[in-house]
């Protein structure tokens, strides 16, 4: 299949490096990865030929992150928790430390600090509730999958319908997210601090950067890969 045929989230679950070009365009393979390239170009305005010379140039090879597409869903959900989970409850709470102090102290001068600090507010407080259902609904579903695909046991009725309905519901709040950090990008100037900034302003610009980066690799293994599969399982095992 060529990359013309691929959807922008397949490219990006062949080679997690095409996630650097997408980026460098400003084309969401995470949140929007079902697009084409040609449909992704068209709204951006870059000429699908350009990008795909540039996806092509990439050298042979895998790419450095963790390869993912073969291991068992149960393995991958998991992953995601004790990884992605983990690292924005473990950045979060210093985040928004560090946010709070930017706007006492240099509020006056970057007013846009009380609208970056408000955003993340409302990011960290929904991502929270966003696990809860993950850990507690979705990713336990998704492992009884696995385990009837082993055993052989029929599926039993769930009050959700089907595995489709909790991750509908998912995507979309993944889409807000990457909503609410495309303003963070505007709104810090693509995460670079202003003359004036102490160290502070940069660590805090630097982390929420970081922060964006590993929560669009999270998404991308949800959205792209996870998801498809445990549709794909489902209707598998209630055929």
């Amino acid at each position: 299949m060529s990359l013309t045929d691929k959807t922008i989230g397949q490219i990006v679950a062949d080679d997690f490096r095409t996630a650097a070009i997408f980026k460098k365009h400003g084309i969401d393979f995470c949140c929007k990865g079902g697009r084409t390239i040609e449909e992704a170009c068209d709204k951006k305005g870059v000429a699908p030929s350009a990008l795909i010379n540039e996806l092509e140039s990439l050298p042979k090879g895998n790419s450095n992150e963790v390869d993912v597409r073969d291991w068992p869903l149960d393995l991958l959900a998991n992953y995601i928790v004790r990884i992605h989970h983990q690292y924005v409850r473990d950045k979060t709470s210093m985040l928004l430390q560090f946010l709070d102090k930017l706007c006492r102290v240099h509020g006056d001068r970057h007013p846009e600090l009380f609208e970056i600090n408000r955003i993340f507010n409302e990011s960290a407080r929904d991502l929270a509730s966003h696990f809860q259902k993950e850990e507690n609904v979705l990713f336990p579903f998704i492992e009884s999958l696995v385990k009837a695909q082993q055993s052989g046991e029929p599926l039993g009725e769930i009050h959700f319908g089907t595995v489709e309905n909790p991750i509908a519901m998912m995507m979309h709040e993944h889409s807000v997210e990457g909503d609410r950090f495309e303003e963070i990008v505007k709104l810090t100037n693509g995460y670079t601090p202003p003359a004036d900034a102490c160290n502070t302003y940069k660590v805090t610009y630097a982390m929420l950067q970081e922060f964006e980066k590993d929560l669009n690799r999270h998404i991308h293994l949800e959205n792209n890969i996870l998801f498809p599969k445990a549709i794909a399982l489902e209707k598998q095992l209630r055929s």
